[in-house]
């Protein structure tokens, strides 16, 4: 299994924000973490509100913490409320369930780290996490049922 490299996760912000530019989305937030749960790299865009650094970094976290995308994530909450309830009590409120939370995977299918973005719809969000990865030849895990 190797690690999340800074090279790589730099890479992550600056495609994710690149394909957020070029479709003109809300200003991003993007949070890099490495498997443990560590911030490796972020980056907050001008004009992106105050709370997205601890939503960008809930999703991640909450993806790493659980092993799923954070859209598995939001789909299991719309079915197991209590659960997921139980969870965020658990978790001291860290855990963001929106999609936008998207696990690092290598080439052997190791998760070595999460991205989360917060700024723009949950689904843009992902969009822009994904194509960071992509970037970083890396495979994105989102979650849901929709792989």
């Amino acid at each position: 299994m190797s690690g999340l490299t800074l090279a790589q996760a730099s890479t992550i912000l600056d495609t994710a924000l690149k394909t957020a530019r070029e479709k003109s989305f809300q200003p991003l937030t993007v949070a890099v973490l490495d498997a443990g749960g560590h911030l490796v790299a972020f980056k907050r865009e001008d004009k992106s509100g105050i709370l997205r650094f601890d939503i960008a970094f809930g999703k991640a976290w909450g993806a790493l913490g659980m092993g799923l995308g954070s859209r598995t994530l939001f789909e299991r909450a719309e079915k197991t409320p209590m659960f997921f309830t139980t969870l965020a009590a658990a978790s001291g409120g860290r855990v963001v369930t929106n999609p936008g939370g998207v696990l690092i995977r290598d080439a052997g299918g190791d998760v070595i780290g999460a991205v989360g973005i917060s700024g723009d719809t949950s689904d843009n969000d992902e969009i822009c996490a994904i194509a960071g990865i992509e970037a970083a030849g890396l495979k994105a895990d989102p979650g849901g049922s929709k792989k």
